[in-house]
């Protein structure tokens, strides 16, 4: 990894790895473990909040455009663009004409990076029902976790066949050429994490 980011700050490259996957898939430990060695200022981490009225009423894409890699620079999403495949029609934060939008648009948006020479990544972690189940136990009983449990956390389980349909949708439509899917089984964390590693490591196209 920092022989990759010494290609990219060298050579001005900029590169996106999106992670996604469902509450408590473990995006956000294995970016933790990517970045752990790497040089801090030359990469950032993304995991944006609820929109702004202002962001409500902007592209969607604008904010995440806000937050792209400038040249020599890695950006990691966790959680990115595809909260309105999956996320947010599933748990009615927008609408129906909105997320048929977004899916419309959100290939051409991926290949207009690609060809203004980003380097484009997009991982999701698989987990299981009983599995995601598990994690939320434990969180809600280590006290130094508890404040990662969200109100849409509480609803992930009941909601569960809801998530696996939208994901199939998202998969199907969003798996292109430019930027396919790299799924990820995710039920055991350091598996999950060094696959992630070795994916960013073969598909960026570093030297020494």
């Amino acid at each position: 990894m920092i022989k990759l980011q010494n290609w990219v700050i060298e050579q001005d490259k900029k590169v996106v790895v999106v992670f996604e996957g469902r509450d408590s898939a473990g995006k956000g430990g294995a970016i933790r473990r990517i970045t752990e060695y790497i040089n801090p200022r030359h990469f950032k981490i993304v995991a944006l909040d609820i929109p702004t009225e202002d962001e409500r009423k902007q592209w969607f894409f604008q904010r995440y455009i806000n937050r792209l890699p400038k040249p020599g620079e890695i950006v990691f999403f966790d959680r990115s663009w595809y909260n309105r495949a999956v996320v947010e029609p599933v748990n009615g934060f927008c609408t129906q004409e909105e997320y048929e939008i977004f899916m419309t648009q959100v290939n051409n948006f991926e290949q207009m990076l690609v060809q203004s020479d980003t380097h484009l990544l997009k991982i999701y972690f698989s987990i299981s029902k009983e599995e995601q189940a598990k994690r939320f136990k434990d969180i809600k009983n280590n006290p130094l976790k508890r404040w990662k449990i969200t109100p849409v956390d509480e609803k992930a389980q009941e909601l569960w066949d809801d998530y696996t349909d939208y994901k199939k949708k998202m998969f199907e439509s969003t798996t292109t050429d430019h930027a396919p899917w790299k799924i990820i089984e995710a039920n055991k964390k350091s598996y999950a994490r060094l696959e992630a590693i070795k994916y960013i490591l073969e598909n960026i196209p570093y030297k020494e």
